[in-house]
């Protein structure tokens, strides 16, 4: 399903992320990772969406709201870490966007000592209403 459609995709995300690397390698912050992911994106012309909402609702309230890195042509959640490791709160992160959105796909960009990604499956049917209920009070 989400591994065969979005294959195509993917591996564009996945080849830019190197090409940012191999260029810049390890020891910049975070930043200056997603300006150049961002424009590789662009040159590539591949769609995006940089710093994107992500909402939380809790019994049909929003009551927290979180910024992903990347949401690549809708269908594809990045989160970018330059960091010497990543950590279980990386892949949790990630996880909790993905878990609050229509969005299935996502991945863990690691511009650390050695380039690395993880990628993050979490299925619509596994989550929770995903859109807030409509609350009626007394």
């Amino acid at each position: 399903m989400t591994e065969l459609t979005d294959r195509d995709l993917t591996g564009r995300i996945i080849n830019a992320f190197y090409c940012v690397y191999d260029e810049l390698g390890y020891g910049f912050l975070e930043t200056v990772y997603k300006n150049a992911l961002a424009l590789e994106f662009t040159l590539r012309g591949i769609p995006f969406a940089r710093e994107h909402d992500v909402e939380v609702y809790y019994k049909g309230s929003k009551i927290s709201r979180y910024r992903a890195d990347f949401v690549v042509d809708g269908r594809v959640t990045l989160e970018v870490k330059a960091t010497f490791a990543i950590d279980d709160g990386d892949r949790r992160q990630l996880r909790n966007y993905l878990k609050a959105t229509e969005i299935e796909l996502g991945f863990l960009l690691h511009f650390g000592p050695k380039a690395s990604f993880h990628r993050l499956i979490h299925t619509n049917d596994r989550k929770r209403s995903l859109r807030p209920a409509v609350v009626s009070r007394p």
